[in-house]
Formats: C-alpha cells, structure tokens, sequence
C-alpha cells in the first residue's frame, strides 16, 4: 500500500492498512494508525501520531516545526485523531515547550484546503475549518465549531463549542458557545440558530438559548452582571451552562 516512488523512514510506525501516494515522506517518530490515506506529495514530521481513518491530501504539511522565534529544536509533537480529513496545501505544526509541548487535534474535523493551526492549538471533534482559515498558536477551538473561508484567529483565543464565523472574520477575542460572529474585528451577530435546529434543539430549549445570549449582549450589562443573571436560566438547561462556562472561562474578554 505504499508506492515505491513514496519516502518513508524506517522509524516511522504505518498500521497495516495504510496507504502512501507518491512523492510522499513520512519521517522517522510518525505513527499512523489503520485505514489512513496519505495521498501523493505530502510531508509529515514527527514526533507526530496520527489515529485511524485519516484521509491526508497533496502538498499538506503535518507535523513540521512550529512558526515561533523560541522554539529551538525541543522534541515536541503532534497529535490527530480518527476520521479526519485534511485537504490540500494545510499546514499543522507541532507544539512548544513553553507551553504542553503539543498540539491537539480531535476526531471527525474537516479541514479544508490551505488551512493552518498553529503549535499547541486544541482542535476538539466535528469541527469545519474552510478554505484558508488560519488559527494561530495555543488557540482552542471547541466541539462543532465552523470557521468561515479565510478567518483568522489570534493566539490564545477560545473559540467556542458550536459557534461560527463568516469569512474573513479577524478574530480577536474569544467567542462564547453557539454565538455567531464575522467582521473585522470581529463582532457578535446572534447565536447559530439554525445549527442548533439541525442538532434537533427543542423550540423551548432554542428560545431559553436566545434569551440567554440577549442578557449578554442586548441589555447592556456588564458581564458579571450578566452572569448573574443567567444563573437562574440555566438551571435544567446543559446548553446554556455551555455558554455560561464559555463566558466565564474567557481569557482575552469575549467578542462583543
């Protein structure tokens, strides 16, 4: 399953099952788990461990060193979950010391072509990064997340769980669970309504979640007054504690 026009180091580990295109390498400390596609022209570096089911797509860079003046040759690494598909032209980096010497990619996230995620970024599952999207370093990206064609996101921003933004939006600050935002810098523009739909969100539970983003964002509270006053929304409601627990893990202020 691996050309013979494909590099692959003796060191590095391909599950059985694991196909190679040409012109690819595979460096020494990779690890690819079974039913993985690595297709013609790809390059991964370790210390990289990728799981099963990957599909990797030409010209895609995975697992060189990361784009930070202090990084110095430290052994840190990456590492992918299952069922990802990686397109054409992405670049993923591994991590740094400075920080847990890793970046993290879960399950099941689609990353279009020419996407970048930067050292010691969290990328959780079922997450859709569209063409040229580009997060920076130790960015943490939560479950379900979309992000627009050519978004970008500035190092240590949180990007929440089901959240989305347009394309082109500059992304600044962190973005809380389900809240939409686009422009440059980026701003709130409602929840993502209709993913919650297709997510088969009860009317009820969509309208306490509308509610809770207009006490944040339409009453012009401060956020801990905010808080205080979602305490009592999101009693019995899981998705609203989400977005609760986004606002109050924030770190750089949320997108306003």
């Amino acid at each position: 399953m691996i050309d013979s026009r494909a590099v692959v180091d003796p060191k590095a580990k391909l599950a059985e099952g694991v196909e190679v295109g040409p012109w690819s390498y595979i460096g020494p400390e990779v690890e690819i788990g079974p039913g993985s596609v690595i297709h013609s022209h790809v390059v991964i570096k370790g210390p990289t461990r990728i799981g099963k089911n990957n599909r990797i797509f030409q010209f895609a860079s995975v697992g060189e060193d990361c784009q930070d003046k202090k990084y110095q040759g430290e052994p840190t690494c990456l590492e992918i979950g299952d069922n990802n598909v990686i397109r054409e032209g992405c670049t993923i980096h591994r991590g740094t010391v400075q920080d847990n010497s890793v970046t993290l990619i879960g399950n099941n996230n689609l990353f279009m072509a020419y996407v970048h995620v930067g050292h010691d970024s969290i990328i959780a599952d079922d997450c859709i990064f569209a063409n040229n999207a580009a997060v920076a370093g130790h960015v943490k990206v939560g479950q379900g997340a979309i992000l627009g064609g050519y978004t970008t996101v500035h190092q240590f921003c949180q990007v929440g769980t089901y959240s989305m933004t347009a394309a082109q939006a500059a992304v600044f600050k962190d973005i809380p669970a389900f809240v939409m935002v686009s422009g440059n810098p980026a701003a709130a523009h409602g929840m993502n309504f209709e993913g919650m739909r297709r997510r088969q969100y009860s009317p009820e539970l969509i309208k306490i979640l509308r509610q809770a983003y207009k006490v944040v964002y339409r009453k012009g509270l401060t956020l801990d007054a905010a808080l205080e006053k979602l305490a009592v929304l999101e009693q019995g409601y899981p998705e609203v504690s989400l977005f609760v627990k986004s606002l109050q893990a924030s770190t750089r202020g949320i997108t306003r």
